[in-house]
């Protein structure tokens, strides 16, 4: 997904790898994120350069603007169903890449293994990447479960950030080499984030951070449920609420009204070092979702000092323990997430405790030169086969 900044964070680890890196679309969106570095990006139509690094090459049909290249791509598609397909296979074929990468299954994935059918044996070594829900949810619907079968039967090689995904993609039939498990979007410059932390105990912060998803995975309206039965423990506190979809504004427009309880709202787009100090102001992140694989957001407040209060979907128990170092709920039961609300307000200890612990961890584990080289690893490990 060129769009994505996760997709970007990713390259951007790898960029110093010796020969090309190409990016094709799994998403017909015609975006490219600013964040890219030394690649060339296969669009078919695209919105143009504005706003790029000059060492990204992007190649395609070049129009005005976004909504022209969404538009003549809805075209295309609706007039070529199967032409990603058809595109993907003959600039594999023309390429003869040493390695081809699939980052997310349900569009990546799934698009990569119609091109291998296309193309028969002679498919380069393939590495499948799950990302968030790709198996732990999807692999659970009918429809999906078959598609997923069939990826895992035709992948040689698999990586994800959760121990817990291994297991799946075990248990969905994978039999090809498993990938060294961590986080997919890169690590921190932990000595330049340590700057963006407020100073003195976590326990002295008065600012709560909740992610404000809520779509299909997303359960930030439970969340907001939650601290609107917490607001006897609220005063002098403020809610501040990030990544709000519309829903979740006006929610968090009627908490304030009701409660008295101060709510920011974080603008969209909003650059990824202002959302690390945010968390590094939080006494609490919430992060509500009926599943995900690592979340970003939780790491983010991990390595900021934020206690984290996380749904117990998102494999978050691989990197804290439980009613010590944060606290892990049911994404849906504002009961049990109001109880780690009120738990967390009103025990300081706890919370000193947690961010001295979930520093070390992000030392031993988040570390962007360390995340990098497990990277470059990675690739090495497969050229190598």
């Amino acid at each position: 997904m060129p769009e994505s900044v996760h997709t970007a964070r990713w390259i951007s680890q790898i960029a110093d790898l010796p020969g090309e890196l190409h990016l094709f679309p799994s998403v017909n969106c015609g975006i490219t994120n600013n964040e890219l570095r030394d690649i060339t990006v296969h669009h078919s139509f695209h919105a143009g350069w504005d706003g790029l690094d000059n060492s990204v090459s992007l190649k395609g049909v070049p129009l005005f603007s976004e909504f022209a290249s969404r538009g003549a791509m809805v075209v295309m598609d609706k007039i070529y169903p199967n032409s990603a397909v058809s595109r993907l296979a003959r600039l594999i074929k023309r390429l003869k890449p040493d390695i081809i990468h699939s980052l997310e299954f349900q569009h990546s994935a799934y698009l990569t293994l119609e091109a291998k059918k296309r193309l028969g044996i002679n498919f380069p070594p393939w590495i499948v990447t799950n990302w968030g829900s790709d198996i732990y949810l999807f692999g659970r619907l009918p429809e999906h479960e078959v598609k997923i079968r069939d990826v895992l039967a035709n992948a040689d090689y698999y990586s994800c950030e959760c121990r817990r995904d291994v297991c799946l993609a075990e248990g969905y039939g994978f039999k090809g080499k498993i990938l060294p498990v961590f986080p997919n979007t890169g690590g921190f410059d932990l000595f330049d984030v340590a700057k963006l932390k407020v100073p003195g105990p976590v326990s002295g912060r008065r600012t709560i951070m909740l992610k404000g998803y809520q779509h299909w995975a997303g359960r930030a309206l439970v969340g907001l449920r939650a601290l609107e039965r917490c607001t006897d423990v609220l005063a002098g506190y403020t809610v501040t609420i990030y990544s709000a979809s519309p829903d979740v504004e006006i929610a968090a427009r009627l908490f304030q009204q009701s409660t008295g309880v101060p709510v920011v709202i974080v603008p969209q787009n909003t650059p990824h070092w202002e959302i690390l100090a945010l968390h590094g102001t939080a006494r609490i992140s919430i992060g509500l979702s009926i599943s995900d694989a690592i979340s970003t957001s939780f790491l983010e407040a991990l390595v900021m000092g934020s206690f984290p209060i996380q749904s117990w979907t998102a494999c978050a128990d691989e990197w804290i323990e439980n009613g010590k170092t944060g606290l892990l709920v049911p994404p849906e039961d504002p009961d049990s997430v109001e109880l780690a609300i009120r738990r967390a307000l009103t025990d300081d200890g706890m919370m000193d405790r947690a961010a001295d612990v979930n520093w070390r961890t992000a030392l031993n584990r988040l570390d962007h030169k360390l995340m990098k080289q497990q990277a470059l690893e990675l690739y090495a490990a497969v050229a190598g086969h």
